[in-house]
């Protein structure tokens, strides 16, 4: 395994062992519930949203490595940025998990960590479903709706 390969490995374990951002929030605003029926991956996330921008942001839920480390660097990588933002950051994101990122995900900071992902399919559901969780959680005003299925398209 190369360096580089390791080190995207050992930064998936830690948010995977270690959760930013994990547990219910307090004044919550926007919510959205996200499973997996493939692998029983199951997600929710909370947003406190003001003057358009995510305020604070949290996770909970259990799922794979690779889906609990991806909501954990989700919040952090959203937090504090506009809906446009996160909602931008969320088309790039879904592009380097499918292997459709221009720039490999170079300008992603951690999120990087996810580029080998479009490598194995089954696994881009897994690295996407908070994401897709998020946007759904972004698109209404308030309440927690069900998000049933992770689009990989």
């Amino acid at each position: 395994m190369s360096d580089l390969q390791e080190l995207y490995q050992s930064v998936i374990l830690d948010h995977n062992r270690k959760p930013r951002n994990f547990g219910p929030l307090e004044g919550a605003n926007r919510g959205a519930d996200g499973r997996n029926p493939l692998c029983g991956d199951e997600v929710h996330v909370d947003l406190r949203v003001e003057d358009d921008v995510i305020r604070e942001v949290k996770f909970s839920g259990h799922g794979c490595a690779i889906s609990k480390a991806s909501a954990s660097l989700m919040t952090a990588a959203v937090k504090g940025k506009s809906r446009a933002e996160a909602e931008a950051l969320f088309q790039r994101f879904h592009a380097l998990v499918l292997g459709q990122d221009e720039a490999g995900g170079k300008d992603l900071g951690q999120l990087v960590v996810f580029s080998g992902v479009s490598r194995f399919p089954v696994r881009v559901k897994c690295a996407s479903l908070a994401w897709h969780t998020l946007k759904a959680a972004l698109e209404r005003d308030g309440g927690v709706p069900a998000v049933d299925a992770v689009s990989t398209e």
